[in-house]
């Protein structure tokens, strides 16, 4: 199975967090030795959208805001990419190009974000659709997607599943801006809709709900 795991940064670095990192790690090894393709596209979370604050108050322009929180993003894939030692290709990939042709290698391939404009989550897209992905999963800080932001409505429902069609109902923002936080960003589900690949929301603490995807059980929100 081709597989694209996106690791939200509020999972793994807001704070950041070297134990939850060492057991993702574990469970991408996991999934390789199973014979698995995997690619990983790695978030920057509250470090990058600190830094982003920071750019704008330093009057920079939107797109060199992005380019710090690039900067942040792949720091923390640098850590996934040290941390799989030979499961990696040694470096972080820097375009999608780049991360077919580890695949093709036999290897992990970690990527943080790509160019400004473009998210992580449209990273994990292009990277789905460049390799023909059978799976996207995005693991979150939440348990998958809810009808309103759980965080703040008490009557906040839980979907089990959703069509891309019904997908932009539950969006709060519908174009990217500089540190846009939401499941899924404009980008991303039009690429995804267009591909048609599954996706897992997921709840990102339990690195273990990854290989409950890849083995067929019913975990988080299912988008297809």
């Amino acid at each position: 199975m081709k597989v694209v795991i996106r690791i939200g940064g509020s999972v793994i670095a807001s704070p950041v967090n070297p134990k939850l990192i060492s057991d993702y790690v574990e469970i991408l090894e996991k999934l390789k030795s199973e014979g698995h393709d995997v690619a990983v596209v790695v978030g920057g979370g509250a470090l990058a959208r600190e830094f982003i604050k920071t750019a704008k108050t330093l009057g920079l322009e939107e797109k060199d805001q992005d380019d710090v929180a690039i900067s942040v993003s792949r720091i923390f894939a640098q850590l996934f990419t040290k941390k799989l030692g030979k499961f990696g290709c040694g470096k972080v990939i820097l375009t999608v190009e780049e991360a077919a042709k580890c695949l093709s290698k036999g290897k992990i391939a970690v990527l943080g974000g790509l160019k400004p404009g473009m998210t992580t989550d449209t990273v994990a897209a292009l990277v789905a659709e460049k390799i023909g992905a059978d799976v996207l999963i995005k693991a979150t800080d939440q348990e998958g997607i809810y009808t309103k932001d759980p965080r703040k409505h008490a009557d906040a429902v839980k979907l089990d599943y959703l069509s891309f069609e019904s997908l932009s109902k539950v969006l709060a923002e519908g174009k990217h801006r500089a540190g846009i936080h939401q499941v899924l960003d404009p980008k991303s589900v039009k690429i995804l809709k267009t591909i048609r690949v599954k996706v897992f929301v997921i709840n990102g603490y339990r690195p273990e709900n990854i290989l409950l995807v890849v083995k067929g059980e019913k975990v988080g929100t299912v988008i297809e």
